[in-house]
Parts: structure tokens; C-alpha cells; sequence
């Protein structure tokens, strides 16, 4: 680990992450659109694959969650405006806003209350599609809808559905594999929260608990799907279905864009903030984006600072060959969908060239993010969501996005921006732990 050592004694920024300070890190990597994509094993005509795949579903979809009825069966979430909130991050941080401020809620989005949603339910739709088509189960031109009669149930319940989470991702994934007839195993790790894996049993879900983290939870879901030629293993890490689920989310935050008559150019660039894990989903939004908008979005990922495992691997260069324990983190975050200690490979490649930058945040900060959402604008959020809205903070605050606005001759363009919180979870939080969450907000802002 020589190479490793020395490029953290070299870095201010690596040093500040070993301490578990709050950092911003701009990335020196980062290409135009056009250079970026050289090379990339995937392109738009895969994320438009992936939106025919969510269309031909949305029948079913529909039927099994009424919900999802007003969208004819799409899953997605509202782009809402929020102006006061926007005033307090100026008022409470010395954050200086001057363009508009949104907030994407994939915390409300149906079925499981999270960004999950986007990736670990159309990859389930994937695998069932595979499915039909290898055995024949619907005739030319039928309708995906009859794939919730109870002969095709019954030909699911012979499959198996396996995954590794610490909380959000196991909620889209065993939900819906529950719903559409698989039998399905969720392998949790010890910082998953307690009414997540009661949700899941609630449903039938099989769920394993292991007294280590994240990785230990992968690391035995697949050991064990891959025992069964009838299991199939969601990979968080590594899977690229995922990622184009998730990748979908780019054309349609231009349509919402375009209904709100919000327009994003070079001389009206977009901002959005990411809370970041394993960073598939964050990864997978920012390919969509990237897609659709081009030089003219600029994507910040956002970690707690005791799991900035994305930040460590891009900072580094070292990608997935290092974990936050290397350098003396603990990983442990109440950020539960946040709390990983290795970024994933696949994901680290791609953004390489493609992510503007990344910062970290205390837990602290997103109680206080939490409690102001509620208080300005009436919208629950769970603590992990709430880190997208500290990269909006700092983009207005620190000394190194003030360098990134310079040299991509974006300071005299801010007043012109639309800039984008995308909260990934909290739909499904009871409110006896929201009622928790408040009065921890509550006690940290007397303390202060």
C-alpha cells in the first residue's frame, strides 16, 4: 500500500477525509460530454431500452399498485419549487441563492418510498421480462398486465430473488419481487434500520441480518444465489441494469423541466445534488443527466464523512481497491443508505471523467437539513436524503466550488441557474421514527 500512503500524505483533501472533517472535492478528471463518452460501455440508445421495457410494464404495474394510476403505471416523482427552504439555507448557512431552488422527490416515489425505486424495481422488471421471453409465458402482443394472473404467479414462486442492502434498495427489491411471486432473500447489514426489515417480513420477505456491514451482506447474498441456478442476485455493485433504471430519470426531469418552462443551456446551467452509497444510483441519475443535458449540468455527489467511499476511490484514483477503513473511518453513519465503505468499480469508471466533484457531511448537519425541510417547507425527508441539500450549501460557500464556478466561467451565469436537491428516501418512514428523527433535530439545534 505504498502507492496508497503517499498519495494520502500528498493530499489535503485525503488528509481531511482521515480526520473525518466536512471537505469539498472538485474533480480533476472531469471531460466534456464528448471525451467522457469515449470508450463507455453504455449510451442513450440503452437508457431508451430501458424506458420502452418501463413502458411495457406500467399495465402491470398499475394493477398491482393503484397508486401509480394517475401516471398510467409509470413510476416518478414530483420536481417541487422550494423557495422557502431556499431562504433558510441563506439565512441559517450564509448560502447566497440567487437562482432557483427545486427539490426532486424520489423520497415520495411509489412502491418504496426512495430513489430504489428507479433502479432496483426495473431491474426486477428485467428479470422478469427474461423470463417471459425464454418460457413463453405471454402470447405476441399480450399484455403485460397478465403477467399478475395466478398461473404466471405460481411459475414465479419457483424463482428466487436475492439482494444485499443496508435498507432502501432491499425495500424496492423485495417489494416488488415479493408482489409479482418470487420468493425473495434480502441480506441486511447491521446498520439497516429495524422497521425497514419489519416492512419486508410484512411482505413475506426472507430476511437475513449479519452483524457486519454492507459489503458483508453482498458478499453472502451472492455466495448463496449463486449456489441456486434458480436464484438471481441483484448486484449493487456491479450491475448495469440498475444503472439504466436509474439512468431513465434523466429524460424525465426535462420533461418536468420543460412543463415548469425552466430551460438549461450554457448561459442557464443546472446544478444537482446527489446523496451518494455504493453510488449506483447517484451514477446512474448523472449518466441520464449527462445524456440529456450535456456540458450544461454539473452533478455533485454528497457522502457522510465517515463513509465517503466514492470520494476516497475517485480521489485516489484507486476506485474500488480502497476502502474508508483504510484510512481509519468507521463507516458507521445514521445515514443508513449511505453506509459504504467500498464505491462500486463499475460506477467509479463511468463518473471518472463525467462528476464535477463531491463533498461530505456530518451526520449533525442532516438532522438540522431534516428539520428545516419540515419546517419551511411541510416535506419529510430521512436524514440520508437530506445530504443533497449540504452540496447545495456548499456550492454557495466554499472556496473550491467558488474555483469550479470561475474556471468553467460560471459566476456571472448563477442568477441564471436552476440547481436541484434529489432526495432519495423518507416516503416510507413511520412516523413514531419520524417523531424520533424531529426530536434528535430538535436537541441538536438547542445544543448549538
Amino acid at each position: 500500500m505504498e502507492n496508497f500512503e503517499t498519495l494520502i500524505s500528498d493530499s489535503r483533501v485525503l488528509e481531511s477525509l482521515r480526520q473525518g472533517q466536512e471537505v469539498v472535492w472538485i474533480n480533476p478528471d472531469k471531460r466534456c460530454l464528448e471525451q467522457s463518452m469515449q470508450g463507455c460501455e453504455l449510451n442513450q440508445s440503452d437508457i431508451d431500452d430501458a424506458e420502452q421495457r418501463l413502458f411495457r410494464f406500467a399495465p402491470l404495474i398499475q394493477a398491482y399498485f393503484p397508486e401509480t394510476q394517475p401516471q398510467g403505471g409509470l413510476i416518478e416523482s414530483p420536481l417541487v419549487a422550494i423557495d422557502a427552504m431556499q431562504a433558510c439555507l441563506n439565512r441559517k448557512y450564509g448560502s447566497v441563492q440567487t437562482g432557483k431552488l427545486l427539490l426532486k422527490k424520489d423520497s415520495h416515489l411509489a412502491i418504496a418510498g426512495s430513489v430504489k425505486a428507479r433502479g432496483g424495481i426495473y431491474e426486477v422488471l428485467k428479470h422478469t421480462e427474461d423470463l417471459v421471453l425464454r418460457h413463453h409465458l405471454l402470447e405476441p402482443g399480450e399484455s403485460y398486465a397478465k403477467l399478475g394472473d395466478p398461473d404466471k404467479k405460481a411459475f414465479f414462486r419457483a424463482y428466487t430473488i436475492q439482494v444485499g442492502s443496508t435498507g432502501n434498495l432491499g425495500l424496492s427489491i423485495g417489494i416488488i419481487s415479493a408482489v409479482l411471486g418470487y420468493h425473495v432473500v434480502v441480506h441486511m447489514s447491521a446498520d439497516a434500520k429495524q422497521w425497514k426489515k419489519d416492512l419486508l417480513r410484512s411482505y413475506g420477505v426472507d430476511v437475513r441480518e449479519y452483524e457486519g456491514d454492507y459489503s458483508e451482506a453482498v458478499r453472502n447474498g451472492r455466495m448463496l444465489s449463486d449456489a441456486d441456478p434458480k436464484s438471481y442476485f441483484v448486484d449493487d455493485e456491479n450491475s448495469r441494469n440498475l444503472f439504466l433504471g436509474y439512468a431513465v430519470a434523466g429524460k424525465r426531469l426535462k420533461q418536468q423541466l420543460d412543463e415548469m418552462e425552466i430551460v438549461v443551456d450554457q448561459d442557464h446551467p443546472l446544478f444537482v445534488y446527489i446523496p451518494c452509497g455504493v453510488g449506483g444510483a447517484p451514477g446512474g441519475i448523472t449518466f441520464g443527466l449527462k445524456q440529456v443535458f450535456g456540458d450544461d449540468v454539473h452533478c455533485f455527489f454528497v457522502e457522510p464523512t465517515q463513509a465517503p467511499c466514492m470520494l476516497l476511490g475517485l480521489a485516489t484514483g484507486l476506485n474500488n481497491k480502497i476502502s474508508v477503513q483504510d484510512i481509519g473511518l468507521s463507516g458507521e453513519t445514521q445515514a443508513d443508505g449511505l453506509a459504504v465503505g467500498r464505491p462500486s468499480a463499475f460506477v467509479g469508471g463511468i463518473m471518472k471523467t463525467m462528476l464535477s466533484g463531491a463533498c461530505t457531511v456530518a451526520d449533525e448537519k442532516l438532522y438540522r437539513y431534516m428539520k428545516d425541510m419540515m419546517d419551511t417547507e411541510g416535506i419529510f425527508l430521512e436524514p440520508s436524503a437530506c445530504a443533497a441539500v449540504h452540496g447545495a450549501v456548499c456550492m454557495n460557500t466554499e472556496s473550491e466550488t467558488r474555483r469550479y464556478l470561475e474556471d468553467n466561467q460560471l459566476v456571472s451565469r448563477m442568477a441564471n441557474t436552476t440547481q436541484i436537491v434529489w432526495a432519495t428516501g423518507g416516503g416510507l418512514v413511520p412516523q413514531t421514527i419520524r417523531d424520533d428523527y424531529m426530536r434528535t433535530a430538535a436537541e441538536l439545534e438547542k445544543d448549538s
